[in-house]
């Protein structure tokens, strides 16, 4: 339905189960997206976000180049650094604090950048090693599929401008900031603006990053109306995001909404905007 009706891309999060929806029916990411990739032949599909939390990179190499072929070439890898919650404790896993998370990821993403573009991967880190890790066949995009990277602090931002093909961010997440719009807006305003820092320390050019903003991270759900939905993108596009990110709606919360709204948007807000 998302491809019908003219989005250009569609997301899935990769969690083992995520806040309140625990004990509801849940799926892993790759195989829905896998699923998603053979009804579909245009839009992008993408994880928000993997992460190092339940993945080793040499195992999810395969699953991802799999993805990759099967879409023929439309998967993005949307990767995060992960957090604590259901994940870290249904495993049964120490907490890392955030530092050695992002350390974590940071290696995360080395060897996994280096699995899918090299033919022989052999790594040794503190959290994940490889022993002669094979590429073949390689992704369908090359030199492999694209890395959207999640990243609001400055050293994952650093890890971001160093491996990503995109970044995501959800600004400072509601409640911090009392739940208010403004803040928020100013929240991601500050994080565009750092993440361009990170691009310029890394040698890169700012305006050629695509931008992704996760629009549900404030305090108002951007679906709520389709003039709150125009008012996201029209203030997203002032900060430089090239995407916006919205989840679909549900008929109870989280994100409870109507889908007329989303046809509505298809109708009138996706045509405009792919015309200019």
């Amino acid at each position: 339905m998302a491809e019908e009706y003219g989005f250009d891309h569609a997301w899935t999060y990769d969690h083992l189960g995520w806040r309140s929806l625990v004990d509801k029916a849940w799926f892993d990411a790759v195989p829905t997206l896998t699923a998603a990739a053979t009804v579909t032949s245009r839009i992008k599909l993408g994880t928000l976000v993997a992460s190092p939390t339940f993945r080793h990179p040499v195992h999810f190499a395969r699953e991802l180049t799999a993805l990759d072929d099967v879409s023929d070439g439309r998967f993005l890898l949307g990767v995060g650094a992960g957090s604590s919650g259901f994940d870290t404790s249904v495993l049964g896993q120490a907490e890392l604090p955030g530092h050695e998370r992002v350390d974590r990821f940071g290696e995360f993403l080395e060897l996994l950048d280096a699995i899918l573009t090299q033919d022989s991967t052999t790594y040794r880190g503190k959290y994940f090693s490889a022993v002669e890790a094979r590429r073949a066949p390689g992704c369908v995009q090359t030199p492999r599929m694209p890395f959207v990277v999640a990243a609001n602090s400055p050293r994952s931002m650093e890890l971001a401008a160093r491996f990503g093909n995109g970044w995501v961010t959800t600004g400072r997440p509601a409640g911090s900031e009392a739940d208010d719009p403004e803040a928020w807006w100013r929240s991601v305003r500050e994080k565009s603006e750092q993440f361009s820092e990170a691009l310029e320390a890394a040698g890169r050019v700012p305006a050629r990053a695509p931008r992704y903003l996760q629009a549900d991270a404030g305090p108002r759900y951007s679906l709520s109306s389709v003039e709150h939905f125009r008012d996201v993108l029209g203030r997203a596009g002032e900060l430089g995001f090239t995407d916006v990110i919205t989840h679909w709606p549900r008929t109870e919360p989280p994100y409870a909404g109507q889908e007329s709204i989303v046809e509505t948007i298809a109708a009138e807000v996706l045509p405009s905007l792919k015309e200019a």
